[in-house]
């Protein structure tokens, strides 16, 4: 487990986009957020005050999480002297980025002699076993999209959030950096060898309470060439009872693959509810959580209206009109 509360590193980030790790973290899990530090010439402001490595100790963090993705997830050596400031003053390192801070030697020597730890969220912690396909006990909840970057994540932890203040038996499961950065403990199933990924989100999503949900964090597109494999990974690992399925209605073309278009929301069902029955034949579709960043208030009631009316199942934006219809839907399986 990584340790909270966090101060969180923002760098020189050029913009509040290259952010969006701290961002996540802020949004999510504000009681996690002490504070943020930032370099000269950082554009990003999470507006939660800017506090230096002592003063973020002596008000308790115990964990610098670095908050900025940058192009190919290199460490620069101006990040390297903040970051060792960070363990010399008695906070752990946690880090999303594709460059491990644990295989830079100043810094693990820095962690080592200080006593502190420097989580890599991006690399496993364990091995994995190879996945089985069992029936577990307990309940579960995957979200799935048309396409990557669409709003799976937001839409689990809305989902988990909704429940758990109906005093719900829920857990959020995290499976990707920022996931785990918010809820302080998952599986990096990117990261994962090809063969163990199913069985990493078996292991993720254990036997549980009859009554217990897990809302297990989506990652990829069953359509998407580039990343198709790490959901139908997640579908079968994670052998789900409810699907929520997740859409960008100003999206046209899929991230990063020119000329490929978005597959309609009934073939995601169609395609999705496939596989998935492969492990669980009774896993049903119960949402759908529309990201109408790209449209009015009117252009997204509009357009959730008319998907609900199309699909038979609750549509709204978890982020803008909240939850609680999807919840209702989830709860009545």
């Amino acid at each position: 487990m990584i340790k909270q509360p966090y101060l969180l590193f923002l760098g020189d980030a050029p913009d509040a986009l290259a952010a969006k790790v701290a961002q996540g973290v802020k949004t999510w899990r504000p009681e996690h957020a002490l504070g943020q530090y930032r370099m000269e010439g950082c554009k990003a402001d999470l507006r939660i005050g800017d506090l230096g490595i002592r003063e973020a100790r002596e008000a308790g963090a115990k964990t610098m999480v670095v908050g900025v993705a940058n192009r190919g997830g290199v460490v620069p050596d101006s990040w390297k002297r903040v970051l060792r400031e960070a363990l010399e003053e008695g906070l752990d390192l946690a880090s999303g980025l594709h460059t491990h801070l644990n295989d830079d030697a100043a810094l693990a020597a820095a962690a080592k002699a200080n006593g502190r730890a420097i989580h890599d969220v991006r690399r496993p912690d364990r091995s994995y076993p190879i996945g089985t396909g069992r029936t577990r006990a307990g309940k579960r909840c995957l979200t799935v999209g048309t396409d990557v970057s669409i709003g799976k994540m937001y839409a689990s932890l809305a989902l988990a959030k909704e429940l758990a203040d109906r005093g719900c038996n829920c857990d959020f499961r995290a499976t990707g950096q920022t996931g785990i950065l918010i809820e302080g403990s998952g599986v990096p199933v990117d990261a994962v060898v090809a063969d163990f990924m199913s069985g990493a989100v078996e292991w993720l999503t254990p036997d549980n309470a009859e009554d217990h949900w897990d809302l297990i964090e989506g990652q990829g597109s069953l359509f998407h060439a580039s990343y198709s494999g790490i959901t139908l990974a997640l579908i079968h690992g994670g052998s789900p009872d409810a699907l929520v399925l997740c859409h960008d209605p100003a999206r046209h073309e899929m991230r990063g693959l020119q000329g490929y278009p978005l597959p309609s929301l009934e073939e995601l069902r169609g395609l999705a509810l496939k596989v998935a029955r492969i492990v669980n034949p009774a896993c049903e579709v119960v949402g759908i959580a529309v990201n109408s960043s790209g449209l009015d208030e009117d252009e997204a009631r509009s357009y959730c209206e008319e998907a609900e009316a199309r699909m038979g199942v609750p549509a709204q934006d978890p982020i803008r009109h909240g939850a609680g219809r999807i919840a209702d839907s989830l709860l009545a399986l």
